[in-house]
């Protein structure tokens, strides 16, 4: 079992991140859909949508939406939440997508990275132009590689709910690796988080060899122009070539 497949189906790693803020994401969303001019009625791919708050916004914002995530235990929460214009379903990124041609593939919030084999960042990117409709847009919301090597936080501890996170970074090669220790009723636990530091030219490398063109690289949440020295994000807007 890869890393992801244990701790994303875990509580413990949604209660570790439960403080994410709703209001940045739902902002991010807004003026993202407006700068890409999507009309209400597209249809638009959440991938790897964890528990569905971006999905379920998108769905209040008038799109058709579909949501995939590799955890079915998040799938099953999300589940609640369908109507005749939100749906979800258990996905691999990897793997080519069953659905109709879509307007937009939203991946955000880093959930892109996690292979070790470049094969399968490949796929990732071949199952997305496969599912969009021509001229459809990508959204790839990744970490900026640079801003990571030089803001490195190596130890920290965050308490949620009564229980002490300890958490510490390195990088390794070419991936960040976070290590996550705590206790539950005197038991150790431990997970990690492993994440490739991909280039902007590698990124673009596996878009373009697929007929993808990045067009815009916007460099936060509130989608200022990416600045590679200092900007956290790195959030790639790419475009189907036909």
């Amino acid at each position: 079992m890869e890393w992801f497949e244990s701790w994303f189906d875990t509580p413990y790693y949604h209660l570790l991140y439960n403080n994410r803020d709703y209001t940045e994401a739902e902002n991010f969303i807004t003026k993202l859909t407006q700068e890409l001019q999507l009309p209400q009625s597209s249809k638009i791919i959440d991938l790897a949508c964890g528990k569905g708050r971006h999905s379920v916004f998108l769905n209040k914002l008038g799109y058709d939406v579909l949501g995939l995530d590799l955890s079915q235990q998040s799938i099953e929460f999300d589940k609640q939440f369908e109507n005749e214009s939100l749906t979800f379903k258990v996905h691999d990124i990897r793997n080519a997508i069953d659905s109709e041609p879509v307007d937009a593939v939203f991946n955000l919030f880093t959930s892109f990275g996690y292979f070790d084999n470049e094969t399968d960042d490949r796929n990732v990117f071949k199952s997305v132009y496969d599912a969009l409709k021509p001229n459809g847009y990508f959204v790839l919301d990744y970490l900026n590689e640079e801003y990571v090597r030089k803001n490195l936080v190596p130890e920290s501890t965050v308490q949620r709910e009564g229980i002490n996170f300890h958490i510490s970074k390195k990088i390794e090669g070419r991936h960040i690796i976070k290590d996550i220790r705590f206790e539950i009723n005197g038991e150790a636990k431990h997970f990690f988080e492993k994440v490739k530091l991909h280039t902007l030219e590698v990124i673009e490398n596996y878009a373009s060899e697929c007929g993808f063109e990045r067009i815009k690289i916007w460099g936060d949440y509130q989608l200022n122009d990416f600045e590679k020295e200092i900007s956290p994000r790195c959030i790639n807007l790419f475009k189907k070539n036909n």
